[in-house]
């Protein structure tokens, strides 16, 4: 590796998230490339992280999480919303549900319409495939076998999932082995990245194996404060240390800075930077080195809301994570059989149509085993409960992200706007109604006692509505604050090929650059991104 300064890298890597991950893994891949990666949250150490039924633990916990919230606003019913995000190495991978879900092919060709060459499914599909390690039934066309990431089917199998399954498939439903693969639509088992009743964060799939090479630096409790630049050219970045801000630190990169945040603290550190909207930065006293209006702008998520069933004639995890039950489910799960200590946030699935003339799925639908008490997420209902949720696939609801002050160490503003469309009310509204049917089958009868949410007095549109308002939540699939877009678009930060219009030696590789949420969790996707924004800067 050329150069001797231990503060100098080829390139640096702000965020040791999913996409973080993975761009360490592939351009150390290169023993005379020296990489470093900037982390502001700690070691993934906590033993929650990998237990797979301890998510709901680790989401409170600051220290592992962005402990966020959204800005109020009327489709929340003026409610913030809490939105934790990852703050440790692997990032929202090593809090997330675990659900591997890559989304339409029709939503990438719409990327590759909008101007973005290389981006259209045939383009990417390659890069899906390059990460995953598919565990079970595949078509190679569409599935990869030889990657670090683990994909694995639900292996918690009980009566009343497979009853739900077998009503939703009498309504003409079709079953679906492969979601990821030739077609989405249909219903069936969640795949997930949970590998031997473990979760597979990015962080032990790809950086692992990547820190051993010897030409990568991790560094954790690296709170970035801003991005270098002499001229129009990024050099390097500014971190403060975590509980520490006094101590503060500079590393140089050779060759690019590469801005993995994810789509709330990217869009941040831009403006930290100076980089953004003229009359963003000057509001919050940051003089501007680099206009560019659109950062931080198109900031869109999943909205959605659950019904819940009161269950009989079976146990669900209301059931087994308490005691006496709780002893079995330990040492089933120690002993590597199904557990509840093993399974993902959701179970089963449905892909379809809020209306029958669209020829493609525009609702997700997701079982959970499981149910908490109203507006008390963690706390679970005294009795055995499950829970269906749902969301318009593809959110029309725009809003921004932006930097709070010039302190690097104060939260972002955020601000989905969920709701805001008229077209994502309508399709949540019917995804609800379609919720009532679904739990309403004759084949789920025997185990569904009754509705217990939304109940049996929201009948409206309206009521479904503002059911949907006060009580519906992030799905945490947040993207579009950097999107990508060609020069003439004005809006765009970066250009097809992920660097930031009008510097040089400046990227922005994750979930922000996404242009128009697919159909999907978005984690696959982010994986995609950077898959090919590695061979993107390899060939520089």
């Amino acid at each position: 590796m050329a150069g001797t300064n231990p503060d100098e890298f080829d390139f640096v890597i702000v965020g040791g998230g999913p996409a973080g991950c993975v761009l360490a893994n592939r351009l150390t891949e290169d023993p005379a490339v020296s990489v470093c990666v900037l982390e502001a949250g700690p070691k993934d150490s906590d033993p929650m992280i990998r237990i797979p039924g301890g998510v709901i633990k680790i989401l409170f916990n600051p220290r592992i999480t962005w402990q966020f919230k959204s800005e109020p606003s009327p489709g929340s019913a003026d409610r913030a919303v809490f939105i934790p995000q990852g703050r440790t190495l692997g990032g929202s991978s090593a809090i997330n549900g675990m659900i591997y879900n890559r989304g339409h092919a029709t939503d990438f060709d719409a990327w590759a319409q909008a101007g973005n060459r290389g981006w259209s499914y045939a383009d990417i599909l390659p890069y899906f495939k390059r990460s995953e390690r598919r565990i079970g039934g595949a078509d190679s066309e569409y599935r990869g076998r030889d990657g670090l990431l683990p994909v694995t089917d639900t292996d918690w199998r009980k009566p009343f999932v497979e009853a739900f399954i077998d009503g939703v498939a009498g309504l003409g439903i079709p079953r679906n082995p492969d979601y990821n693969g030739a077609s989405q639509a249909g219903v069936g088992y969640m795949q997930r990245l949970i590998e031997n009743g473990w979760r597979v964060s990015a962080a032990r799939a790809f950086l692992r194996p990547a820190i051993s090479r010897g030409n990568l630096d991790v560094r954790i409790g690296a709170h970035a404060s801003r991005i270098l630049l002499d001229g129009k050219r990024a050099v390097g970045v500014a971190y403060v240390e975590a509980g520490n801000p006094s101590a503060q630190h500079v590393v140089r990169a050779r060759r690019e800075v590469i801005v993995s945040s994810g789509p709330l603290n990217s869009p941040k550190l831009l403006h930290l930077s100076g980089i953004g909207p003229a009359g963003v930065l000057r509001d919050i006293g940051i003089d501007v080195q680099h206009e560019l209006p659109g950062v931080g702008e198109n900031l869109h998520d999943h909205y959605g809301a659950r019904g819940v069933a009161r269950i009989r004639n079976s146990k669900t995890a209301n059931d087994l994570s308490r005691w006496p039950y709780l002893g079995w489910e330990i040492l089933k799960w120690l002993t590597g059989r199904p557990s509840i200590l093993g399974l993902s946030a959701s179970i089963a699935y449905v892909f379809w149509k809020s209306d029958e003339v669209l020829d493609r799925p525009d609702l997700q639908f997701v079982l959970t085993p499981i149910s908490f008490k109203a507006g008390q997420f963690g706390v679970l209902d005294d009795f055995p409960g499950m829970s269906l949720g749902v969301w318009p696939h593809r959110p029309q609801s725009r809003g921004y992200v932006r930097a709070r002050s010039a302190n690097p160490l104060d939260p972002p503003v955020i601000q989905p706007n969920y709701l805001s469309s008229s077209v994502d009310q309508r399709v949540l509204v019917a995804g609800l109604k379609m919720v009532r049917k679904f739990l309403a089958t004759p084949q789920l009868s025997h185990f569904v006692e009754r509705e217990e949410v939304p109940g049996p007095q929201v009948v409206t549109d309206d009521e479904f509505l503002d059911f949907a308002r006060r009580n519906g939540s992030t799905i945490y699939h947040f993207a579009g604050s950097n999107r990508m877009g060609p020069d003439h678009d004005r809006m765009a930060v970066v250009t097809p090929d992920l660097r930031v219009h009008g510097l040089q030696g400046l990227r922005v590789v994750d979930s922000s650059v996404i242009p128009s949420l697919p159909s999907a969790n978005s984690y696959a996707t982010t994986l995609m991104i950077a898959e090919k924004a590695a061979d993107l800067i390899k060939a520089a």
